[in-house]
Order: structure tokens, then C-alpha cells, then sequence
């Protein structure tokens, strides 16, 4: 009961600060993306290189294609790796968002709960015009909008709030232990080869399956090909949705409650 009570007055005094949040995002983005010549296209080349080489492996190179409904294998990867592309960039940049903000957390009075959430909020920016390009590739390749794109919200949202709760508690640690930033890079690279983002869990042995969708990003990646590609709804998939649901929530809470019960001693570390 107390962890709960502690849980609701985290989000209580987030939520005064709701305001500071969306601008200090803003400012970010800013600083990173539109600082330079190039400005936004130094953080789209990056992926879409990544992308761009991944297609040209598979598809020219091992004649690689996609068993639904001879679907190109650039959307296939696409639909895949966006989403990823997010939540390994949140994560790992709210994780260092305490140790590299020294100067405001040492202030009294501001609410370093959000810090967190500024870096996720900033590369989340990023992450809407990486969907608005990847409808704008559906498009040119001949897909019409479908009903189904209408819950992309839901998966986009469940998965925000799964990085804020990860992004609370990685940021709490690395304040204390530097090694944190080691673990969560050798996790990433893992997660990224047993998320199927350029294959399919088709091919993988159905007593594999179960270990593989311990994965929470195994959720989301379905998700987003879900609403392009199978149109499937998200309630269809009845199994799996309640499980990402506790997930994201047993995440929320551990950071959330990790965050608050650490917080007073950051100035003391940093």
C-alpha cells in the first residue's frame, strides 16, 4: 500500500510539472537536431543508412523476402526497426539524463522526475516523423490508408510508458553505479538480435516462441506490422496484450518508486 501511495504522488508532482516538461523536450530536440547545417537529417541518416543497408543485404543480396502476401521486405524492416530504433534511444538517453544534467539536480526546487522524460519526449519527436515517413512509404508503394492505423496510438502510447518506467529506473542507478551504462548497452544489443525486426517468428521453432515473446519489444514490433501490414487488431491478440500491459506497468511502478525512494541522495553522488 505504501509503495502505491508512493507511486501516486510521484505522478501527482509530475503532473504539476507537465508544462516545464513539453517546453525543456522542445528546447532539446532543438539543441540536438536543429543546432547544425544539416539540422533534423544528421538524426534520420543514421537509421535510415542502417535500414538502407539491411535491405540491400537481404533483399539484393540473399533474394530475402517476406512471407505475407509478397510483402517488399523495406516495409517489413521498416515497420520493425522504427519502433526499436525509439526505444533503444530512450533508453539509453534517460539513462544518462541525471549524471548530465549535475546543475539542476542540485536545485532545490526543480523536479528532477522529469529529466527522464525530457530526453523520451525529445527522441519521441524524432519518433513521429519516422512513422510519418514510413506512411509516406506505404503510400508510394501503392498501400491505401487503412482502419487499422488507427491504433497505432495504442502502441505507441503502451510503449512510451514503458520506456519512461525504464528510463526512472536505469537514470536512478547510473547515479550510483557507472556500470549501469555497460549493462543496459550489452542488453540493447541483445534485445536487438532476438526482436524480430528483419526476421519473422515464423521461422523460429514454436518451443522457442514462449522465451522470445518474454521480450516486451517482441509486443510492440508485432504491433506496428499488425496495423501496416497483417491488420490485426490489438484486442485479437488477447494472449499477449494483458502480459505487455503488466509489464508496463510493473516497469512504471519499480521506476517510479526507485526514482523517488533515490532521488534525495543524487546531490550527495553527483
Amino acid at each position: 500500500m505504501d509503495t502505491l501511495k508512493s507511486f501516486y504522488r510521484f505522478l501527482k508532482d509530475l503532473y504539476k510539472s507537465r508544462a516545464l516538461l513539453v517546453t525543456l523536450a522542445k528546447n532539446d530536440f532543438k539543441e540536438q537536431y536543429l543546432g547544425s547545417y544539416l539540422g533534423i537529417f544528421w538524426a534520420i541518416l543514421r537509421p535510415s543508412l542502417f535500414m538502407l543497408i539491411v535491405w540491400f543485404i537481404f533483399t539484393i543480396g540473399f533474394k530475402r523476402h517476406t512471407d505475407s502476401n509478397d510483402m517488399p521486405f523495406v516495409l517489413y524492416l521498416m515497420s520493425g526497426y522504427i519502433p526499436w530504433f525509439f526505444f533503444s534511444d530512450a533508453v539509453s538517453g534517460s539513462m544518462n539524463s541525471i549524471v548530465g544534467n549535475k546543475f539542476l539536480v542540485k536545485k532545490v526546487d526543480f523536479r528532477v522526475s522529469i529529466l527522464p522524460i525530457v530526453k523520451i519526449l525529445s527522441i519521441f519527436f524524432l519518433h513521429l516523423i519516422f512513422i510519418g515517413i514510413l506512411v509516406v512509404v506505404f503510400l508510394l508503394y501503392g498501400y491505401r490508408p487503412s482502419i487499422y492505423w488507427l491504433q497505432l496510438p495504442f502502441y505507441t502510447s503502451l510503449m512510451f510508458l514503458l520506456v519512461v518506467g525504464i528510463g526512472w529506473l536505469v537514470a536512478s542507478l547510473r547515479v550510483f553505479i557507472k556500470d549501469v551504462a555497460q549493462i543496459i548497452g550489452v542488453i540493447l544489443q541483445l534485445g536487438f538480435w532476438v526482436t524480430p525486426i528483419f526476421w519473422s517468428m515464423d521461422k523460429v521453432p514454436e518451443k522457442y516462441i514462449y522465451l522470445l515473446q518474454l521480450n516486451p519489444m517482441v509486443f510492440i514490433v508485432d504491433g506496428y506490422r499488425n496495423s501496416f501490414i497483417n491488420h490485426v487488431w490489438f484486442w485479437e491478440m488477447y494472449k499477449y496484450t494483458p502480459y505487455f500491459v503488466m509489464i508496463t506497468l510493473l516497469f512504471l511502478v519499480l521506476g517510479a518508486v526507485s526514482f523517488r525512494k533515490l532521488r534525495p541522495h543524487f546531490g550527495d553522488v553527483l
